[in-house]
């Protein structure tokens, strides 16, 4: 699904690299935590993952496909395939739950007889078809994250990256997202989760990498945080 072969990132400017010399690879259907103090390359890891940033050093492969090659629309075509998740959930504020997650079906070209089949199914799977008419502001915090992900994973991704998904959420929301990131996961979807949650980590235990400085210091297939 994904692999980094000696693949380092430099920011102009930079006294040092944002990631340097990452070897990784992660299996189809994987659950994956990715953590480290802030500044680690959590987030670089993910921009070059998305093609936002391109490596200094190394090769990419998602999906056995070098992102070297990727230019233009293909950049575009690429994202379609990934599911993302972040801190800030980035709904948009005039549209409800439902038009949010139709929305994604929108960007990815899917024909309009097809969202309504879609968009309920993933409202239902986080527990909000209920809420499907209600604006952003109507909804908690947890639920807006959940609205968010349903966006991620309404066109069926194969790979979910989410990067601090619960940074803003209270203890039981959290773990409210985290069982419903594992039930996706469940349903054949890899998931690299960046989190600073230490108690996310050690209770919903799976494999877990440690970045330190842009190294990657630490890949312990039975997780457990630690720094």
């Amino acid at each position: 699904m994904i692999d980094f072969h000696h693949v380092a990132l430099e920011y102009p400017g930079e006294a040092t690299l944002a990631l340097d010399d990452i070897n990784l690879h992660i299996k189809k259907g994987e659950f994956v935590y990715l953590i480290g103090h802030s500044g680690a390359g959590k987030t670089s890891l993910m921009h070059l993952l998305i093609r936002r940033q391109r490596p200094s050093k190394g090769q990419i492969y998602v999906l056995n496909e070098p992102l070297s090659r990727y230019r233009g629309a293909r950049v575009a075509l690429h994202r379609r395939r990934i599911g993302m998740v972040f801190q800030d959930n980035l709904l948009l504020e005039h549209l409800s739950a439902w038009q949010n997650v139709a929305f994604a079906l929108r960007v990815a070209g899917l024909p309009k007889r097809q969202w309504s089949d879609r968009v309920g199914e993933v409202l239902e799977l986080v527990g909000l078809e209920h809420r499907a008419s209600h604006l952003p502001r109507q909804l908690s915090q947890g639920e807006q994250q959940r609205v968010a992900i349903a966006r991620a994973i309404v066109a069926r991704p194969p790979l979910l990256l989410c990067d601090e998904p619960t940074g803003n959420l209270d203890p039981d929301t959290t773990d409210q997202v985290i069982r419903l990131l594992h039930e996706i996961n469940l349903q054949g979807t890899t998931i690299l989760l960046a989190t600073h949650a230490h108690e996310v980590v050690e209770h919903f235990r799976r494999r877990t990498l440690t970045l330190r400085k842009g190294r990657l210091i630490r890949d312990d297939p039975y997780g457990g945080y630690a720094l």
